[in-house]
């Protein structure tokens, strides 16, 4: 996987690196900077679920627990997956 440096330098530029209540940065720390930058915004991006298909679950729930998805085909498929994508 290669990484653009110019979305990291975005990202970055995005966060911010002073301390929570802060008004300038912290004069002569040598801690590494990577440590001042606020997580609060990549958490809260993560946290936010897109809203789901309630039904499709439901039905993949009763597929699964019916043993309807439990075929040499679908089990084959699943240990090409395997082989080919890893666990």
């Amino acid at each position: 996987m290669k990484i653009d440096a110019d979305k990291i330098h975005d990202i970055l530029a995005q966060s911010s690196s002073t301390q929570p209540g802060s008004a300038k940065p912290a004069q002569n720390n040598d801690a590494d900077a990577s440590l001042q930058i606020d997580f609060n915004s990549f958490i809260d991006k993560a946290t936010q679920t897109p809203p789901t298909d309630t039904q499709a679950v439901q039905r993949a729930q009763e597929l699964l627990l019916s043993g309807a998805l439990d075929t040499m085909e679908n089990s084959r498929e699943a240990a090409e997956n395997i082989a080919k994508f890893g666990i």
